[in-house]
């Protein structure tokens, strides 16, 4: 790969944009995510478009679909209280949002293009203050009216604000719930918040109107391998696939029984104890193939047939294994209750399958598309597994387990997060009030927080305990191992 820096595109015109915007983040970030991250990140989108229309750029419909899904994806801590959902959510949008700034269609530039903001964050800065003294030389009769109209605005908030708070305890208490509590102690936080969101949107403002650009990094082709060297180990690894895949597909159709008699393992242990194997083997096939492709011979058309044929094929017997790993990880839940490792490691199978899927139909109808593709894919993926509330659906899968075999693991709730209230206030007593006992305590411990760093989630758990507050002792909680450890695998 190229150490060439990427080429920038015509510099245009220095502006002030997005100095602003950073309030938001300040004031709606020093609580926690929630329903504040979005706002705060709205006006950055918002800088970011209005520095790409002055510089000229035209939004393109890639460039749209990429901005939507960062707002999506940043709307996930707004409904989930979950931690891991909501870290995955804010990490792919901003690999999004890289894509949508810097319009990168190459591997090279889509994986790359993140790694832009760390040269637009200095150069925004120097970029904006040039354009802050431009437009200040000359121009204090345009800013200073309006400065000082703001002055006078927010004077005149705050001296009726103040005097209809004294005045009626229910606007007083609207008013506390919407505006920020903004205390001495917080305020090196929101100091540093501000500071971290006018680099943000100045960086995203840089990056929109003169992007880096990544695609024009150019990898160099592998030499070429001669048709025998090449295909011969693939071809001996489609076997070995091919005859895995048989045991596979005779074990899925009833030959659980023989197996198990053979390797006097349990039903259950049989299902654990390949699932991790299968989900590496994913991963290296993407590797095989990846440098499969880098090595191909591409003398012709002959080879460009055989290249399909060998990869097609073990594309095809990939997706077998992704099965067999998924049916393993069915017959492990049923046998030992769902958890957030085993969500999240069969999701991510899922999506491995999907990629083997998009590989496939590369080799059918060109492959200019995949990389975005698999982006889009990913960004897709993750939305939908934070729209779904994994720890919600955990509790609502042991909830089910307990109700059909009285099983249940009350110590493993303790570590969920509020989106698993709804399912665990089915559960009857004792056992509702020990599995919700450490949710409950850790919401007691929060405080109370404003309806900006409060998601949908935490807010409706609140409800369900302050209707239905946990009742059960310790020691009758501790009788049924709430308080136990225990080892998730």
């Amino acid at each position: 790969m190229s150490a060439v820096p990427p080429p920038r595109t015509e510099e245009p015109r220095p502006a002030a944009r997005g100095g602003r915007r950073s309030v938001a983040a300040a004031l709606l970030l020093g609580d926690g995510l929630g329903p504040g991250l979005l706002l705060a990140v709205v006006p950055a989108v918002a800088a970011a478009y209005v520095a790409a229309r002055a510089a000229g750029r035209a939004p393109r419909p890639w460039t749209l679909a990429w901005s939507l899904g960062c707002v999506a994806l940043l709307a996930v801590p707004a409904l989930r209280d979950s931690a891991w959902p909501v870290g995955l959510a804010v990490l792919a949008a901003v690999g999004l949002g890289a894509l949508a700034l810097y319009g990168s269609r190459t591997w090279p530039g889509v994986l790359l293009s993140p790694l832009g903001f760390f040269d637009a964050a200095p150069t925004g800065v120097q970029w904006a203050w040039a354009g802050l003294r431009e437009r200040s030389n000359g121009s204090r009769d345009r800013w200073w009216p309006v400065v000082r109209a703001v002055a006078v605005a927010l004077v005149l908030l705050l001296l009726f604000g103040a005097l209809f708070a004294s005045a009626d305890a229910a606007f007083a208490d609207l008013l506390g719930g919407l505006t920020p509590d903004v205390t001495v102690g917080d305020s090196p936080l929101r100091v540093v918040l501000f500071l971290f969101g006018l680099l943000v949107a100045l960086a995203a403002a840089r990056a929109a109107a003169a992007p880096l650009r990544w695609d024009r990094i150019k990898v160099t082709p592998g030499r070429p391998r001669s048709r025998v060297e090449w295909s011969l180990p693939l071809i001996v690894l489609n076997l070995l696939f091919a005859g895995f895949n048989a045991v596979q597909l005779t074990v899925l159709f009833g030959g659980y029984a023989k197996v198990l008699e053979h390797t006097g393992l349990t039903y259950s242990q049989y299902a654990r104890q390949g699932f991790w194997q299968l989900l590496w083997a994913t991963l290296l096939t993407l590797v095989v193939i990846a440098l499969a492709l880098r090595w191909a011979p591409r003398a012709g058309a002959a080879d460009k047939r055989l290249v399909r044929a060998v990869l097609g094929t073990l594309c095809l017997l990939t997706l077998v294994v992704v099965a067999s790993a998924l049916r393993r990880m069915d017959l492990y839940v049923d046998a030992y209750g769902l958890t957030r490792l085993r969500i999240s490691v069969a999701a991510m199978e899922l999506w491995l399958g999907l990629v083997i899927v998009l590989i496939l139909a590369a080799g059918l109808f060109g492959a200019r598309w995949l990389p975005r593709a698999v982006v889009a894919s990913a960004g897709a993926a993750v939305l939908a597994f934070g729209l779904l509330s994994p720890d919600g659906m955990v509790a609502e899968k042991n909830v089910a387990r307990f109700q059909q075999d009285r099983k249940i693991d009350l110590a493993y709730f303790q570590d969920l997060s509020a989106d698993a209230v709804p399912a665990l206030d089915r559960l009857p007593e004792p056992h509702r009030s020990c599995a919700l006992r450490g949710i409950n305590d850790e919401l007691s411990d929060a405080g109370r927080k404003p309806w900006y760093a409060t998601s949908l989630g935490e807010e409706r758990a609140k409800r369900i305990l302050a209707d239905r507050p946990v009742t059960a002792s310790y020691s009758t909680c501790s009788k049924l191992g709430t308080f136990g450890s225990r080892i998730e695998y």
